[in-house]
């Protein structure tokens, strides 16, 4: 059985599950509709051992995480979010990239495009990213929950996810993890941290310090919304600092300015 078979049979199951629990409709983007349409390649229908690619090869990469993304765009596994939701947000960046950022989860900026990190928050993340001295299109962003936490009775705001809520979309993000192989992860939050690492110490106190996500060194920090709440320079120079041992740890090189930014003169 190829890829293709399988991913089609395990699809045809989880239809299955969703009708027997009482599920009827299913919303599906329009890009994911067009990308089901296109036809196989003679590629994909081959069996023989010669025609497979190393499972890490760039191809099989890009494919995998279609598949990925396809199969979290329609998932309803929690109903209330599946209902509240305008997009699914699944992650944005380079596949490949050495450096991967987790957020909690969407805000009501993030529902309305399908794109983690894109409000404020998202904005001020992109100007760190780039004083490191990377793109956002060359690391990867995404979030603990795909789909942004509902908030009945309130006409604006966010909430927290539920613990049930991470452990249920946690899966989707560790696939993630397991196809890009990023060599750094930067956990935002004290929400990000509780969600990969079950650890629920306030995040001052962990930040700062490498923690060990399934082998691969990871960097707790502060969210960027609480830089915005908080601007002193001390918090910025917090981050700042967190920052400088991600890319030593990346063996990127560090510049006398990099290294002065956000001290006092």
């Amino acid at each position: 059985m190829n890829d293709y078979a399988r991913l089609l049979e395990a699809t045809e199951r989880h239809l299955q599950t969703l009708k027997a629990g009482g599920v009827r409709f299913l919303t599906v983007e329009s890009e994911t509709l067009r990308q089901l349409q296109q036809p196989l390649s003679d590629k994909s229908d081959r069996s023989d051992s010669s025609d497979k690619s190393s499972p890490s090869a760039p191809e099989n990469t890009a494919s995998a995480m279609d598949a990925l993304r396809a199969r979290a765009s329609v998932c309803v596994k929690c109903p209330h979010l599946a209902a509240s939701r305008k997009n699914v947000v699944f992650g944005v960046g380079d596949i490949h990239a050495a450096l991967m950022f987790v957020g909690e989860a969407p805000g009501v900026d993030e529902d309305r495009q399908g794109e983690p990190f894109v409000g404020a928050a998202g904005q001020l993340l992109t100007r760190i990213i780039k004083t490191m001295g990377f793109s956002r299109e060359h690391v990867y962003i995404a979030n603990i929950l795909k789909c942004r936490p509902d908030t009945p009775g309130q006409r604006a705001g966010n909430r927290k996810p539920t613990a049930g809520e991470m452990k249920t979309c946690l899966p989707y993000l560790l696939e993630q993890i397991d196809l890009i192989r990023p060599k750094v992860i930067v956990a935002l939050g004290a929400t990000a941290v509780e969600g990969l690492l079950g650890k629920t110490e306030p995040i001052g106190k962990l930040r700062g310090r490498f923690q060990i996500f399934r082998g691969t060194p990871l960097m707790p920090t502060f969210h960027p919304s609480y830089l915005l709440r908080n601007q002193a320079l001390t918090e910025k120079r917090k981050v700042w600092e967190d920052m400088l041992q991600v890319l030593e740890k990346l063996d990127r090189p560090v510049t006398a300015k990099q290294r002065g930014y956000f001290l006092k003169a």
